[in-house]
């Protein structure tokens, strides 16, 4: 395993565990990664404004501040880290706040809601876009400086329309509002795909290059979407699909285990019983033995996407390794729970 995944606890992927643990009864150790987060957000070693990481380092956590992934270099005689994990994802921001918000529901612990607003607030402040409706994709870099990340995810903006909504403040109702709008100008009526989102410069990105969850989401985070918008389960399975389920981009190179899973579920928010049961058999099949389910079907899978600013080509990679997101989403789809409602379907 590459040295900078050895000690790494992804914000994103533990946020979903949390969910499903949550949705398969085990509250203490969803609430055990919930509370792990509060003390992330109000912790940091360098930042004080409320934000989460990308990924933090594994194991317990034992007293405050919450520590960073990172290894030894010895040829380099230094401590070093992963520039992506150090840094913040506006949608990792936003799945963390949903993980809190739907461990207050069931915990009717107030501290959980109070963490998600901080985090609301954080998106809010830190990654409004100045000249159009929607947030932008986070900061990127070592501490202690960081840059903006200037463009504008679909995915993310889903995210925080789903929070908002969900946290139900004033505040929370004015980031939905804003993230509902960027989704509505990235559906491209025509083909019925959601577009990814927009280049670094703000333009909004055209559909010669496709994400799965970017078709899936919004369907699943938003209250009673649009009717045109379920077109866009017919453009994934038109553009994205591979055989036994899905890739992360419409290349086709390969399965995405995680991605299938949540088209397992979108399908059974259609009524489409048999077509979620079938991706269901795929996810299955693709079991590690421990338990976990892998990332890939095949060695490799490429998603046409960068790590961050600082990547010169499509870097941005999945493997046939054990991987937490994946086996969450299937646990969500095989119960039929909505992480984005925090409640099983309808």
């Amino acid at each position: 395993m590459p040295q900078p995944l050895r000690n790494a606890a992804f914000a994103y992927d533990n946020a979903l565990a949390a969910t499903a643990l949550q949705a398969c009864g085990d509250l203490p150790r969803a609430r055990q990664i919930g509370e792990a987060f509060l003390a992330a957000i109000e912790s940091d070693r360098t930042f004080k404004d409320g934000r989460v990481r990308n990924a933090y380092r594994a194991g317990p956590l034992r007293t405050p501040p919450v520590l960073l992934p990172g290894w030894w270099d010895e040829a380099a005689s230094l401590w070093s880290e992963d520039r992506y994990q150090v840094s913040t994802a506006t949608g990792n921001v936003a799945w963390v706040g949903l993980a809190l918000v739907n461990l207050g529901a069931a915990t009717h612990d107030a501290r959980f809601a109070a963490g998600a607003q901080r985090l609301t607030d954080w998106i809010r402040s830190r990654t409004t876009r100045l000249d159009a409706p929607g947030f932008t994709g986070g900061l990127d870099g070592y501490d202690p400086q960081q840059g903006s990340i200037t463009w504008a995810s679909t995915e993310h903006n889903l995210d925080i329309v789903a929070l908002g909504r969900r946290l139900g403040t004033p505040e929370g109702r004015t980031v939905a509002a804003s993230g509902r709008t960027f989704l509505d100008a990235a559906f491209d009526a025509r083909t019925g795909c959601f577009r990814m989102g927009t280049d670094p410069q703000g333009r909004m990105r055209g559909i010669e290059a496709l994400a799965l969850d970017t078709q899936l989401w919004p369907l699943l985070g938003v209250a009673d979407p649009p009717q045109a918008w379920r077109r866009s389960l017919a453009c994934a399975n038109d553009r994205l699909n591979v055989p036994g389920g899905f890739d992360f981009n419409n290349d086709r190179d390969g399965l995405w285990i995680e991605g299938t899973a949540q088209a397992a579920l979108a399908f059974r928010w259609a009524g489409d019983a048999p077509r979620a049961d079938a991706l269901l058999r795929t996810l299955s099949g693709q079991r590690a033995p421990s338990g976990w389910l892998y990332a890939t079907r095949e060695a490799r899978l490429t998603t046409g996407l960068q790590i961050g600013p600082a990547s010169t080509s499509d870097d941005f990679f999945y493997f046939r390794r054990p991987h937490l997101g994946a086996t969450a989403w299937a646990a969500l789809a095989a119960l039929g729970f909505n992480p984005f409602a925090g409640s099983p379907l309808r």
